[in-house]
């Protein structure tokens, strides 16, 4: 398989990063192992949980390669992550139709994940967040501490476990 050719394998350890804000995102990966957050720090120093990335996801710090990233990745689990060049797949998008659908696809899976989590902050009470983090990311809810969950959710560790109790009745 050609896409094969591309890549190379790199291992990050729990607590690892994968790009840091501000750095020029240089490669684009697949998750073939782990667990990765994506956040950013606001002007108080906290950290805000933005994405999750789960085996078979597209990790990427931005969707045009060589600028700089918007945002941290960082391992919550050991990681195996196929790499490569970001530009050189980029350059080879609509001239190799692999690479083309593959690109296609996570970028309309990420595209969708935004837009989902933007109505959610916005629109949805806590259980309807929590129900719909639970939807989109099946196999995480045991997986990653439950005050990122939280955070990605934009609710408290608190109304989170209040959350999880009205789903849990709701669902007897």
């Amino acid at each position: 398989m050609f896409v094969e050719s591309l890549h190379n394998t790199i291992f990050l350890k729990k607590g690892e990063t994968f790009l840091e804000y501000s750095n020029r995102c240089t490669r684009i990966g697949r998750l073939t192992k782990g667990v990765l957050r994506g956040f950013v720090v606001d002007n108080d120093g906290n950290e805000i949980t933005t994405h999750f990335y789960q085996e078979g996801d597209m990790v990427i710090g931005s969707y045009i390669p060589n600028v700089k990233a918007a945002m941290t990745i960082q391992a919550l689990e050991n990681c195996s992550i196929s790499t490569a060049d970001y530009s050189t797949v980029m350059s080879l998008v609509n001239k190799n139709q692999e690479i083309t659908d593959i690109i296609n696809l996570a970028f309309q899976k990420l595209n969708n994940q935004l837009q989902s989590r933007l109505v959610s902050l916005l629109n949805l009470d806590s259980v309807e967040k929590y129900e719909l983090f639970l939807k989109e990311y099946p196999n995480l809810i045991n997986r990653i501490p439950h005050y990122h969950i939280a955070n990605f959710l934009g609710i408290t560790s608190t109304q989170l476990s209040r959350a999880r109790k009205r789903f849990i009745d709701k669902c007897k």
